[in-house]
């Protein structure tokens, strides 16, 4: 039995805490058509099951909270509840599957059964059709959940076969022996920990560096207690979304990456941040270096275990600098400021932390992470998601898939959230908003598009352009 991590456990406790939340991360994959016959499409999903096993899983609860969620095999699982056909009406265009995306991911999967579930939908402007997946996000991050399109879809034209199914539910375990089970692990839960601190104490020059690198890391994310300044930005969020998405060359970032030897995420939060300035200015706001500080999430999955379905993501809380004017000062500044608190290993010290919670006794550990979660949260003002998409192109029963749109929830006061996810050679801005609050979230898709053709331009500009001076961090290293 394999249990949540504390992690994924509180993507549960969120919605627990605020029934409006929906904290499913999704994606959708346009194909080109025709779309094959439904029974078909669902055959292929059923062939490849065998190589998800979590997805005949369910999640089992422990008696009294003694321990994380365990997944257990679905009796009853019927794949045909978690597929479902729809179709857009016509002209099967962006507003329309904008609605169809904010419709589906606004509501909250069923516990009761696996976390997931795929939408066959038909209807695409020029004949196309789309799958639209539906992963919670305690079951996968953004890396594995991508990672299961490898899976399901095929890298050539010609399908694969189905993979041999010998599958037969597990017995479910009875109340008492998980009970006992969980009794059992809190009783026991000091001897992993100290295993752990022995490993650790066994190498002394490890010791000292991790120790360093925690205390800087630590005393980095101590700033962040520091609350953003109250915008329109953030505050409290209706049940249902709006979604759109823009998509950009990847090539076009190259360009400013090599000129400005930056990195392509630099670029991106660059773009996104021009973005959010012409937003705020549009509403009348005047940004200021306190305004949008982002919840980046930083993957720590070493290589090879891309496959493996469950969180394994640390974060930094970097100031987006919105209040600069200039766009290679807010490059500049984005490079700076995400390079300062990598040196300042925050994004080391916030793995640290889900790892000893792990080893921690579960109860207290919950306990904390629900208080946590029901104090009013005014640190971040939205979330900027970057995840490396499949560069091969992609095919279900023959056909191409032609874009990748993500889909990135939000919660907990943050009323906008941008994933970005690259797929062959563009990079695809998904931007998820508040219904009530952001009528004018297309204002800010159409700015990331503007803000990066800007640095295109001064990238590719005939005179050379002068270098310009670092910008000091809102929130110097101490």
């Amino acid at each position: 039995m394999e249990r949540l991590t504390p992690l994924a456990t509180a993507f549960l406790d969120a919605e627990d805490v605020d029934p409006r939340a929906a904290l499913a991360i999704g994606s959708l994959a346009v194909f080109e058509g025709p779309a094959p016959p439904f029974d078909e499409f669902v055959a292929l999903i059923a062939g490849r099951l065998p190589l998800i096993p979590r997805y005949r899983q369910k999640l089992r609860t422990v008696p009294l909270g003694l321990a994380a969620p365990m997944w257990v095999d679905d009796p009853d699982f019927d794949i045909r509840w978690h597929i479902r056909n729809t179709a857009l009406p016509a002209p099967g265009g962006r507003e329309e599957i904008g609605r169809l995306m904010s419709r589906v991911m606004s509501r909250r999967m069923d516990r009761d059964r696996p976390l997931w579930e795929y939408w066959f939908c038909e209807g695409l402007a020029d004949g196309r059709w789309a799958l639209l997946s539906k992963l919670h996000h305690s079951l996968v991050d953004g890396v594995s959940g991508t990672d299961l399109y490898q899976l399901v879809l095929d890298p050539t034209p010609t399908p694969r076969e189905p993979v041999l199914d010998e599958w037969v539910a597990a017995d479910p375990p009875s109340t008492l022996s998980v009970t006992a089970r969980a009794a059992w692990e809190l009783a026991t839960s000091p001897v992993p920990a100290a295993r752990a601190a022995v490993r650790t104490l066994t190498s002394p020059r490890r010791l000292v560096r991790v120790s360093t690198e925690a205390a800087r890391g630590v005393l980095a994310m101590t700033s962040a207690l520091r609350p953003v300044r109250s915008t329109s930005l953030t505050g409290p969020l209706d049940g249902s979304r709006r979604y759109t998405w823009v998509d950009v060359s990847l090539d076009d970032i190259r360009v400013v990456r090599k000129r400005y030897g930056v990195t392509v995420n630099d670029v991106a939060l660059a773009a996104v941040t021009g973005s959010f300035r012409l937003l705020l200015m549009s509403r009348g706001e005047e940004p200021d270096a306190h305004t949008l500080r982002s919840l980046v999430p930083v993957s720590t999955r070493e290589p090879g275990t891309e496959s493996i379905p469950d969180n394994r993501v640390t974060m930094m809380l970097p100031h987006l600098p919105v209040e600069l004017a200039d766009p290679r000062e807010r490059l500049h500044a984005v490079r700076q400021r995400v390079h300062a608190l990598r040196a300042q290993y925050e994004p080391e010290a916030g793995a640290l932390m889900t790892d000893a919670a792990a080893y921690a006794p579960f109860l207290p550990v919950a306990w904390g992470i629900r208080l946590g979660l029901r104090l009013p949260q005014r640190q971040i003002a939205t979330v900027t998601t970057n995840v490396p998409g499949p560069r091969m192109t992609l095919y279900a029963l023959g056909r191409e898939v032609q874009e990748m749109l993500p889909y990135v929830p939000i919660a907990d006061r943050v009323r906008i959230g941008v994933a970005m996810f690259s797929y062959r050679d563009t990079l695809t801005f998904g931007i998820t908003g508040d219904y009530d609050t952001t009528p004018d979230l297309q204002l800010l898709a159409d700015g990331i598009a503007s803000s990066l053709a800007e640095l295109v331009d001064l990238a590719g500009a005939v005179e050379p352009v002068e270098p310009v001076e670092p910008v000091e961090p809102v929130e110097p290293a101490r």
